[in-house]
């Protein structure tokens, strides 16, 4: 994937209250930049940053995909050349790599370069994505411990490899481990996904999503994330997203228990548009990512369901029809 100048018109990912899965979607959004870091005026008695900083940080179009950004700023007066970076963080079992290409990327100076990297699997011991006091969250990013992130850079023209320490103020690798790990004791549970049909009754301003949820025989292992509670899943309710809110007249259920090796369901969920300007689809990134509220075991979040590509066409179809015919309908 190609590396990313940062411009005002990008946006970051936020921390949001994730599950992990706890809002099976709910981002919150976060600024970049608008410009790299201005080297601190030597008069005033501060010190010249070093030659390259890194950042983690995660872009909204990326979010579903579980790429993460390496955000690498050149703060000297030459040029240079990324040819590899990774991160390294006890959250995620492996190295968090950019594929680089073969002559690299140049960053400017006094400039700032987003390098995509996918997400390896999560680390879910003890103390991550776990419900407590240290608990990662909204104004609590997790330990310090897990807070812990290097990038290793090599960079020409010295092309000499290095390690460098790593900001991350949105607790991008925190969301993304607590979402993973969510994800995988949810899983353990009951597989959930949302049906291919969409069906659009009536006078097409109101559809019907249909929920999926088939129990699994067997739960997750205690040595590996299980426990007490391990078994069942709480859907304590399903928010809307930034394209699809619910249809007052078919609430969406609230409390829903699933047991590990209970029989198969499918729950209907009456859909309307949630707004009807003109950017509402055309720049639509997560409308139809269905953010579900779960506890299981000892973890709470937002478990992510998403539409495939098909079901996402027809949804996006069903929202532009209904929001031209809500407009023509109006006084």
């Amino acid at each position: 994937m190609r590396p990313r100048l940062w411009t005002a018109r990008r946006r970051n990912m936020g921390p949001a209250v994730v599950l992990a899965a706890a809002a099976l979607l709910a981002p919150a959004a976060c600024t970049l930049p608008a410009e790299a870091p201005r080297t601190p005026n030597a008069s005033a008695g501060s010190t010249s940053p070093p030659p390259v900083t890194a950042m983690v940080n995660q872009f909204r179009d990326n979010y579903g995909k579980q790429i993460i950004e390496i955000q690498l700023t050149n703060n000297s007066a030459d040029t240079v050349t990324v040819h590899a970076a990774s991160i390294t963080t006890p959250l995620f079992a492996a190295g968090i790599a950019w594929r680089a290409s073969p002559d690299g990327t140049q960053i400017p100076p006094g400039q700032a370069k987003s390098l995509p990297a996918q997400l390896t699997a999560a680390n879910c011991g003890t103390g991550t994505g776990t419900t407590g006091p240290m608990a990662p969250g909204p104004g609590n990013p997790g330990t310090e411990a897990q807070g812990v992130a290097s990038v290793t850079v090599r960079l020409t023209p010295n092309g000499a490899q290095e390690s460098l320490p790593a900001t991350d103020p949105f607790g991008v690798l925190v969301r993304n481990n607590t979402e993973q790990c969510l994800a995988r004791d949810a899983g353990a549970v009951a597989n959930i996904a949302l049906e291919p049909e969409l069906t659009v009754p009536g006078d097409a301003r109101r559809a019907v999503l249909r929920l999926s949820i088939r129990p699994s025989a067997s739960t997750l292992p205690a040595q590996q994330g299980g426990g007490s509670g391990a078994g069942r899943l709480v859907i304590e309710r399903i928010d809307g997203t930034p394209l699809l809110a619910e249809d007052p007249a078919r609430p969406w259920p609230l409390n829903l228990a699933v047991e590990a090796g209970g029989p198969a369901q499918v729950i209907e969920l009456g859909i309307r548009p949630a707004r009807c300007d003109p950017h509402a689809v055309a720049e639509d990134k997560v409308g139809t990512v269905i953010p579900l509220r779960v506890a299981v075991g000892a973890r709470t979040g937002i478990l992510k369901v998403a539409a495939d590509r098909d079901l996402r066409g027809r949804i996006l179809d069903f929202v532009t029809a209904a929001c031209a015919r809500t407009t023509r309908l109006s006084p």
